[in-house]
């Protein structure tokens, strides 16, 4: 993830404005999430799409909440790559008996 974090520092800080404040990036996730959450509601739900709306594409708006967790990160100045080691140590240790396994 250092990769997606270096690519959004440097597209962010072309621009004066720069990285905004904790709390916006926060709101601006929210709203990416929620439309990333009415394209699978679409795609996968009972709630169809108006015949008006544009069809959005699920990968795109998973990048957006990517782009938008970047953010951030780098505004906070933490390291995602650390972060997620941490998850997925839970995964293999605390969780690794915790849903049965398919047969090898």
């Amino acid at each position: 993830m250092k990769d997606v974090q270096k690519q959004v520092d440097e597209w962010v800080t072309q621009y004066k404005v720069g990285y905004f404040k904790p709390l916006e990036i926060i709101a601006r996730l929210a709203e990416e999430t929620g439309e990333l959450a009415r394209e699978i509601n679409h795609r996968f739900g009972p709630k169809k799409k108006k015949a008006t709306e544009d069809t959005k594409e699920i990968e795109e708006e998973m990048a957006d909440v990517i782009f938008t967790l970047a953010c951030l990160a780098n505004s906070l100045d933490l390291d995602m790559d650390r972060g997620f080691a941490k998850v997925m140590d839970k995964c293999y240790g605390r969780d690794k008996d915790r849903w049965e396994k398919k047969d090898a």
